[in-house]
């Protein structure tokens, strides 16, 4: 193994190259899936983050720009231009005023559920392919895996 280049900081776990890191291979998997989700989605009109706000609507109809932001992984700020986008294309629908705060529910256009029903046609084969690429009997462990390291960045 090589000698780290500030002997003073332990290495996080006996990688031999940086791109052997658990960081940098779960970021190259995000990566490879950004990438085929652009792509695939490109046909349909959406990005990545329209798509995740479609999806998270159809099952949670009524959120307001922060629970989108939160459950999509954007910021408030870019969720408002991402809600803003749909809301252009007829996708969603959010009332001009609220009758008590701030928030304004958005809800799925009859649009905006056959955009998504056509851009999940090419996303969950996407989705598909991921999961063929793990043998069966290792699913369910990479996915507590995931979620441990998720709850160990947060807690």
């Amino acid at each position: 193994m090589k000698d780290s280049p500030h002997p003073e900081i332990p290495l996080p776990h006996p990688a031999e190259d940086v791109l052997d890191h658990v960081g940098y291979r779960l970021k190259r998997a995000h990566a490879a899936l950004r990438a085929s989700m652009d792509q695939a989605l490109r046909e349909h009109g959406l990005t990545v983050p329209q798509y995740a706000c479609l999806e998270v609507l159809a099952a949670r109809p009524g959120l307001s720009n922060a629970e989108l932001a939160r459950a999509t992984f954007v910021t408030r700020q870019s969720m408002n231009v991402v809600l803003r986008g749909l809301q252009d294309a007829g996708l969603l629908t959010r009332p001009a005023t609220v009758e008590t705060g701030r928030a304004r529910p958005a809800d799925l256009t009859d649009e905006g559920r056959r955009r998504l029903n056509a851009a999940q046609g090419v996303v969950y084969p996407i989705e598909a392919r991921m999961i063929e690429a793990i043998p069966q009997e290792r699913l369910a462990g990479l996915l507590e895996d995931l979620d441990r390291i998720a709850r160990g960045l947060t807690d």
